[in-house]
């Protein structure tokens, strides 16, 4: 068993309570949580902390909130930047904690900002407004960008735009905090691409598409330094045959051990876990069952890979699962929790 203790953090959007963090001590055996504080934070559409684990960033209707993860899990506020545009919808740091990216649905645009030595979030390096104009259909005739992280070497950065249905790449300058855009992969039209993850060695990227409810699988090799080829090797669906119509596809997760990837459907109101390949970075469908709510926002599989929790935004509630990956099984294990319009949760190990 894991003795490492954990806190996982939920962001909610905020009405009637204005405090949009909500910190949970993670019982590691039953996979329970219990509730331990709550920050104050307008609507944080979705949260990231540093790689180093000191760190934790949100966002706010304001731009990026900036906090220092303490010992026992409670946040510290440092400090908070304005993005200048809309309330972002993603937002992810690079790998040597320099930078910190901001994706904007509403507006398309993409904004870099600068990170501090104290964690703090600074000035804005790079601001990129997509342009173009895709299918005249409500979601896609207009840039959406919906998710942006870095290649696992570090070098690219990888934005997705659902509504082009393209993932752009830009190749970071490390100094400067600008990107220089050299290449664009391509998704199949009105697929929506909108979240992506990359495997641990660096090799393959996984991009969920949330019209087309499939995971695209792309193979990533550096030619040259400055030159990197993409090549799709596998496209495979989020649902059942007999899915809910009208879905989407929503989240897209990473299992701590880097062996599992969960995908969750909103109108199917299902959770599909996939088994990674090392060798050729394919996926094979381990289960695709529901997550008895509405609207699974985000999901992630507990670091003993035993556990489930799912972010249900439009039923208001938290609801947990055991995992049996051998038998391709999910049951219900503990009751659900409330809680007013989830958006994201990240687990964060801690010291007290």
């Amino acid at each position: 068993m894991d003795n490492t203790k954990y806190v996982a953090y939920v962001s909610t959007y905020t009405s009637k309570d204005k405090r949009g963090i909500t910190i949970y001590d993670v019982d590691n055996e039953t996979g329970v949580f219990t509730e331990k504080g709550k920050v104050a934070i307008s609507n944080s559409s979705y949260l990231t902390c540093a790689h180093s684990r000191k760190f934790l960033y949100s966002i706010t209707d304001f731009g990026v909130k900036g906090f220092r993860i303490l010992d026992d899990g409670f946040l510290e506020e440092i400090n908070e930047a304005s993005i200048n545009g809309m309330r972002g919808c993603y937002l992810s740091v690079d790998y040597n904690d320099k930078f910190i990216f901001v994706s904007g649905y509403h507006d398309g645009k993409l904004t870099v900002l600068r990170l501090n030595d104290d964690g703090g979030v600074g000035e804005i390096t790079e601001e990129i407004y997509f342009k173009g104009l895709g299918d005249v259909m409500e979601r896609n005739f207009q840039p959406h960008v919906t998710c942006a992280k870095m290649s696992r070497d570090n070098r690219f950065l990888f934005a997705t735009d659902s509504g082009m249905d393209h993932t752009y790449v830009y190749e970071l300058d490390h100094n400067k905090g600008t990107l220089r855009q050299i290449d664009i992969i391509r998704s199949e039209m009105n697929s929506g691409p909108r979240h992506l993850i990359t495997s641990a060695d660096g090799k393959y990227i996984y991009i969920v598409n949330e019209l087309a409810n499939t995971v695209d699988v792309f193979s990533y090799e550096l030619v040259s330094e400055h030159d990197p080829e993409f090549e799709k090797i596998q496209s495979i669906s989020t649902l059942n045959e007999y899915h809910a119509s009208k879905s989407i596809s929503c989240a897209l997760t990473l299992s701590a051990d880097r062996e599992h990837i969960c995908a969750t459907n909103a109108g199917d109101n299902s959770v599909c876990i996939f088994k990674r390949d090392d060798k050729t970075g394919e996926l094979s469908r381990v289960l695709c069952l529901p997550i008895s709510g509405s609207y699974p926002k985000d999901a992630l599989i507990y670091p003993d890979n035993r556990h489930l929790v799912s972010l249900n935004h439009e039923s208001g509630t938290m609801t947990f699962f055991a995992c049996d990956m051998e038998k391709g099984l999910i049951y219900m294990s503990s009751k659900e929790i409330k809680i007013e319009h989830p958006n994201c949760i990240i687990f964060v190990p801690v010291k007290a």
